[in-house]
């Protein structure tokens, strides 16, 4: 299993039909967890990517009639960041001075 979370902004405030919409979401085979942050006015959805894919649940949401204004992409493990490379030098080497 690999979980993923998703993260979706919403705009207003969800209505009673969203919300039983979004609460049969989770029903569906894949989808571990809804949580809403009213005060952020975001919805964290997480799933397991092995059974959906970032669109499938972008879907979901979208039919719950949830005004979304903006998705962010799955959550994917950071990498550690890649050391940066010494470039050699380009410059002609210096001529000696007598």
């Amino acid at each position: 299993m690999t979980t993923v979370e998703m993260l979706f902004r919403y705009s207003g405030r969800p209505s009673e039909a969203e919300a039983f919409a979004l609460a049969n979401a989770r029903e569906v085979y894949g989808i571990r967890r809804l949580s809403f942050d009213r005060e952020a006015s975001t919805l964290l959805v997480e799933y397991d990517a092995t059974r959906l894919n970032a669109a499938t649940v972008t879907r979901l949401v979208r039919q719950s009639g949830l005004q979304l204004i903006e998705e962010a992409s799955p959550s994917v493990p950071e990498l550690p960041p890649v050391p940066p490379q010494v470039q050699p030098s380009t410059d002609p080497p210096s001529a000696a001075k007598n």
